[in-house]
């Protein structure tokens, strides 16, 4: 009897050692719980000057401009977040024509070895871009990012040396790239200021992606004979949970916490947070909110000048033309603090000796725009027409012209 209990407990502990040393697929990397009351509390009870992330920011989207940091250098693990960059170079190529929506993709052997938040891909099976894009910025899918990957580099490994290239182009200095979906911890990292700039790259570039990144469910194989459909649901809460929410990605690893870069426009202001390595889901939203609030209730986004208006004429120097306009050179968009929009001071500063051939479009001059001393922007301000550089004989013919007319004058 002994022997026997024996023997069944030693089979119960290998199954279970097998069962913990087997790649648990379907479970995801990704833990993002939303309890809606539990988010209200931490964010009444969040200081902006304290945040539990390891490191965060939030910045203007359109301009760039820094409105909150907290160890915004700091290299961290980010785990999925990572896959805003490998969204970027999957824009990047359907821009390029190196792949297009409608592109079939075959899934490999290696793609699908991929465990964490997937869409459990079948080798062989055929998928399009568009599909595999939707499985990725909706459901944060490993496998789906590295079919995406080996479709456009033939490799992941390949497509992770574009990915460090394009973060060294950025000017992403706090970044390394280990894989293209964050599985990795040791030695793949970015920080909370590099996330914030791939993040308002890829929505400025390419702003159809937030078509991908705002939706709340959709389904992925839902048109295959015999197969079962998958269904997507958002790992970004705040697409359903706060106002104005499009996108952009979470992320959670052991090492890595729970992080998120979120997006979010609001009386056409669009902001993006950060923050890294929060200590739960919650949390995560939370401070993200937070943050967000912070921007939509302080600043603003103003027009305070409009294409081709004019500002002054410029002499041109031996042109046909004696003048042109100076005009501005597109709409400008100031990020302000609230209440400010009436104290700007604009001066302008043009090219001294404008001389012909002078062409429509060509920078003339630009406009410093200022608030209590402070520059708070700048804007290009351009030629308003051709002014043909005058020739010799031109010149002799007005001389001319005016002789004449003085003789005239004088009888």
């Amino acid at each position: 009897m002994l022997k026997k209990a024996f023997s069944v407990s030693l089979s119960v502990i290998v199954l279970i050692s097998l069962f913990m040393i087997s790649p648990v697929y379907g479970l995801s990397e990704d833990v993002t719980e939303y309890d809606a009351v539990e988010v209200m509390k931490i964010m009444s009870n969040t200081v902006l000057t304290d945040l539990k992330a390891k490191g965060a920011i939030l910045t203007d989207c359109n301009t760039g401009t820094i409105l909150l940091e907290k160890n915004s250098h700091e290299k961290l693990p980010i785990a999925s977040v990572t896959k805003i960059m490998s969204m970027l170079l999957i824009m990047e190529s359907i821009d390029a024509g190196v792949v297009s929506y409608d592109t079939k993709v075959t899934v490999s052997e290696y793609s699908w070895s991929f465990g964490g938040s997937q869409v459990w891909l079948e080798p062989g099976e055929v998928f399009t871009v568009d599909e595999l894009l939707k499985a990725v910025a909706i459901h944060s899918a490993n496998d789906a990012t590295v079919a995406l990957a080996e479709a456009i580099a033939g490799s992941e490994e390949t497509f992770v040396a574009m990915m460090n290239q394009k973060a060294k182009e950025l000017g992403m200095n706090d970044t390394n790239f280990l894989d293209c979906s964050g599985l990795t911890d040791v030695g793949h990292y970015s920080s909370a200021y590099d996330i914030a700039v791939m993040s308002r790259e890829l929505l400025l570039k390419h702003p159809e992606i937030t078509e991908y990144t705002s939706t709340w469910q959709a389904k992925f194989r839902d048109n295959v004979p015999g197969k079962k459909a998958v269904s997507l649901d958002n790992t970004n809460k705040l697409v359903r949970h706060y106002k104005g929410t499009v996108g952009l990605k979470t992320g959670y690893t052991g090492a890595a916490g729970h992080c998120l870069s979120a997006s979010a426009v609001r009386n056409g202001q669009q902001l993006i947070s950060v923050v890294l390595g929060e200590p739960d889901s919650n949390t995560r939203f939370a401070e993200s909110r937070k943050l967000l609030d912070y921007g939509f209730a302080n600043f603003e986004t103003v027009m305070v000048n409009t294409k081709d208006e004019p500002v002054q004429q410029v002499v041109v120097k031996k042109g046909l033309q004696p003048v042109t306009n100076a005009v501005y050179k597109k709409d400008v968009n100031l990020l302000l603090k609230k209440g400010e929009k009436g104290k700007i001071e604009r001066i302008a500063v043009l090219q001294e000796n404008l001389t012909a051939p002078v062409k429509s479009g060509q920078k003339i001059g630009e406009v410093k725009y200022v608030i209590a001393g402070n520059e708070v922007g700048k804007a290009d301000l351009v030629a308003s027409s051709d002014v043909q550089r005058v020739s010799f004989l031109r010149i002799m013919y007005r001389l001319m012209q005016e002789w004449f007319c003085m003789g005239r004058t004088a009888v």
